[in-house]
């Protein structure tokens, strides 16, 4: 495992943005370890939900964790607003760096990651496979 540490900055798209660094970094899998830093829109897929929520603001990443595959990241993600709320779920394209991401990824050489659909949940699933 190589960890590499990657720095957002101010109007980056959260989930756009890694999935550009897995490309430019030419990984098959990679994990965030972890991720903070503050957005001015989250947008999140609550448990149970078919479409997100969207919340602007000032907002705090709590934390920042999922795979990411060439068929793109699943992460999830707490976020506080200004007033110390706490929101968590699914990540959706759209959430806007406001001051800095700070992101910490895993690449996992010996690994490939695929996204494949999955009969028992209908939906698709990570296919982990030998590099």
């Amino acid at each position: 495992m190589h960890a590499m540490t990657l720095r957002l900055s101010p109007g980056d798209d959260l989930r756009a943005a890694l999935d550009q660094a897995l490309r430019a970094h030419g990984l098959s899998a990679a994990y965030v370890l972890q991720g903070i830093g503050s957005l001015s829109v989250a947008r999140l897929r609550y448990a149970g939900r078919d479409e997100a929520a969207e919340l602007r603001g000032d907002l705090e990443i709590l934390t920042l964790a999922g795979t990411l595959s060439e068929q793109g990241p699943h992460l999830h993600m707490s976020v506080s607003d200004a007033d110390g709320r706490v929101f968590g779920g699914h990540v959706s394209p759209g959430c806007i760096v406001r001051t800095t991401a700070e992101i910490v990824v895993a690449n996992l050489p010996g690994e490939r990651y695929t996204r494949e659909h999955d009969a028992a949940t209908g939906f698709a699933e990570l296919v982990i496979r030998p590099a």
